[in-house]
């Protein structure tokens, strides 16, 4: 398996780059934004994921190791292959898909071309507890430097990170406070996944 490719960026496309690897260039698919973070004529870094067919050999590049991670994860659903798991990070953050998952959030996940609520609902149930919650995905990111942020940030982000406006998220997190409270009051850590499962139910009736 090639697991990351370093080198000059020698073109790219809408949804490609290819990149210069000891005289060889090595076609690689990209996100929109990991495109954005690649210049022509310099060098980069990606880890990456080779995909593997009878007719072809592709490969797809990442940000990140997480990226990837998740990339890969997300195949092992019921109908996702290597471009709708790609379509899926274009339009949502690793964490942002931990948050769909760990709230059910089929709208959320429905706003990536290919994937319908039938496909939504597949992916949650098959990829339930596989993914990490998203206070795994802070702390990782964290690296163990710091403690996680509050439940507040977190599910704050998360709702941004679904598209929901700053304000939206504002509101859903001051409704799902007393719920917040009650969890400390009982001696219990707030639960983020439960949390943002209440924030879009109140951004739902609203």
């Amino acid at each position: 398996m090639i697991a990351s490719v370093r080198g000059r960026v020698a073109s790219l496309a809408h949804d490609r780059a290819v990149v210069e690897v000891g005289g060889v260039g090595v076609l690689v698919h990209c996100t929109p934004g990991t495109l954005a973070t690649l210049r022509v004529g310099e060098e980069a870094a990606l880890a990456t994921s080779l995909v593997v067919r009878e007719e072809s050999l592709t490969l797809f590049g990442f940000a990140d190791d997480d990226e990837r991670g998740v990339f890969e994860m997300l195949q092992a659903a019921s109908g996702v292959g290597p471009k709708v798991a790609l379509a899926m990070l274009a339009v949502h953050t690793p964490n942002a898909l931990r948050v769909a998952v760990a709230a059910a959030d089929v709208k959320a996940l429905t706003r990536v071309p290919g994937v319908g609520p039938k496909g939504a609902q597949r992916i949650i149930v098959d990829l339930k507890d596989k993914l990490g919650t998203p206070e795994e995905a802070v702390s990782a990111a964290l690296n163990g430097r710091a403690a996680a942020p509050a439940w507040r940030d977190q599910v704050h982000s998360g709702l941004i990170g679904l598209g929901y406006s700053a304000r939206d998220a504002d509101e859903a997190v001051a409704a799902v406070g007393p719920q917040a409270d009650a969890e400390v009051a009982a001696g219990r850590a707030p639960q983020v996944a439960a949390l943002l499962k209440a924030a879009l139910r109140a951004l739902s009736v609203r």
